[in-house]
Order: structure tokens, then sequence, then C-alpha cells
């Protein structure tokens, strides 16, 4: 196991914003740091449900069935760019109005888990890590990444939210960076290939 090389290239993926960190900086601009903290959890959550299937070795009859289950990117393609619209119209709000963080955490969890990519990608990532691939270092090696890449997550919903006060006069230019990177995020799941 070579932890310092996947703690480096874990970092580096963290650096390069997909879906989940468009829609954590999106959270985080609209409505602060702790909601931005809810969203990543609902990400890990999910990213972290999808190592479960790479550690037991079912991300192979996934990554068969990915084609039949291509309709599920759609559903979080869609979800995304909903969001996005109608964050977007919204006219500008008060920055103390909280959304609730099960909401934060449930939109997290939703976009992580409809996003088979990232399963596949885990797929093929983690067991480069692993040594002989055991299921233990499999376990290891997926609980080191899933800790920096929610600890990477959490350094993008804080950039988000340092953002946030510079926007805090400008309530509907807040609303369409968010609305963007929401759409922008449905896009880059809608154009992401296995």
């Amino acid at each position: 196991m070579n932890l310092a090389a996947l703690i480096v290239a874990t970092a580096v993926l963290v650096m390069i914003p997909g879906p989940n960190v468009a829609l954590i900086v999106a959270n985080s601009l609209r409505y602060g740091f702790r909601m931005g903290v809810a969203t990543v959890l609902g990400t890990t959550v999910g990213v972290g449900l999808q190592l479960v299937l790479v550690v037991l070795g079912l991300a192979a009859v996934v990554a068969i069935a990915a084609d039949a289950l291509a309709w599920i990117r759609w559903v979080g393609v869609a979800y995304l760019i909903y969001l996005g619209i109608r964050t977007w119209r919204e006219p500008p709000g008060d920055l103390a109005s909280i959304q609730a963080a099960p909401v934060m955490f449930r939109r997290g969890l939703v976009i992580a888990l409809l996003n088979p990519k990232t399963l596949l990608f885990n797929a093929a990532f983690i067991p480069q890590f692993a040594g002989d691939a055991t299921a233990v270092q499999l376990a290891v090696v997926a609980a080191v990444f899933l800790a920096v890449l929610s600890a990477g997550d959490v350094l993008w919903a804080a950039f988000a939210h340092s953002a946030r006060s510079a926007l805090a006069r400008y309530g509907m230019l807040r609303n369409r960076l968010t609305g963007a990177f929401l759409v922008v995020a449905g896009v880059g799941l809608a154009l992401a290939r296995r």
C-alpha cells in the first residue's frame, strides 16, 4: 500500500471540480459554510456507499450494467439543471435565510449516488493503491481516499463561503452564480463518459 501516493493523487483529484464540488460551491455561496458542510456530508456518504461496492467487488457488476443504468445519470443531470434554473430565477433573498441541513445533505447524497462515472472511476482508481488488493487493504485505501476527498470538499465549501460575503450586496448576482454552478454541474454530469 502506498498511502502517500494515494493522498497526493486524491488531493490533485479534489482540485478538479466535478458535479459534487459544483453543488458544494453553489450551496456554500447561497446558504453559507454550514450548509456547504452539510452538502459535503451528503456527497461523502454517497461516495462512501460507492466505495463499499468497490471494496465488496460489486463495482464490476455495476460496470457491466452501466449502459443499462445510464438513465440514473440523466436523472442527476435533470435535477441539477432544475435546481440551477430555479435558483437563477429567484429574487435576491436575505443571506441570513438558511436552508435546512437535511435538505442540503440529501441533495449532496442524491448527486453523489446518481453519478455512476464516479463509481466506475473509483473501481479503477482505488485498487491501484491497495497492493495485492485484499479486502482489508481495499477498505483502508477507500477510507483514506474518502477522508482526503471530504477534507478537500470542506475546503471548497470554505472557499465559496469566503466569496459569499463579497457577494452579499449583490443578491441577484449571487443567485446567478449559484444557478450557473448548478447548471454547469448538470452539464458536466451529462458530458461524463464511462
